[in-house]
């Protein structure tokens, strides 16, 4: 059985997708990228737009009462891995908290943004 999570706190769904589904104990997440739910607005450079792609992905986990420490696993694309890498690194670092999750970042043909993060969080008991 299967739920769907969604938020007007977080960017809606440009196609045929979920913000977020509950399964079987866990929450996943669509892929986010940096758009300003509000505003519309992207932020400039992959720092910025990292942490606007976590507030997202965060908006959405709260929906079901979950917040940042409860992901167990994020997926991230960056547009250009090897010149974006370092600094998308420090901005996940200072807002993903310990014990961070497990994750794999690969470099992806993304449009027009740096970078989209996707996460799958734990229920709490």
């Amino acid at each position: 059985m299967k739920s769907e999570l969604s938020t007007g706190k977080a960017p809606s769904p440009f196609g045929a997708y979920s913000q977020g589904i509950v399964a079987n104990g866990f929450v996943f997440t669509s892929g986010f990228g940096p758009t300003n739910p509000e505003t519309g607005d992207r932020p400039e450079g992959v720092r910025d737009q990292t942490r606007q792609a976590l507030q997202n992905v965060e908006a959405v986990l709260r929906e079901y009462g979950l917040d940042l420490t409860d992901v167990v696993k994020a997926t991230v694309h960056l547009q250009n891995l090897k010149r974006d890498f370092g600094e998308f690194n420090r901005a996940y670092g200072e807002m993903m908290p310990s014990p961070r999750p497990v994750r794999t970042t690969v470099g992806s043909d993304l449009y027009d943004i740096l970078v989209e993060i996707d996460v799958v969080a734990a229920l709490r008991g």
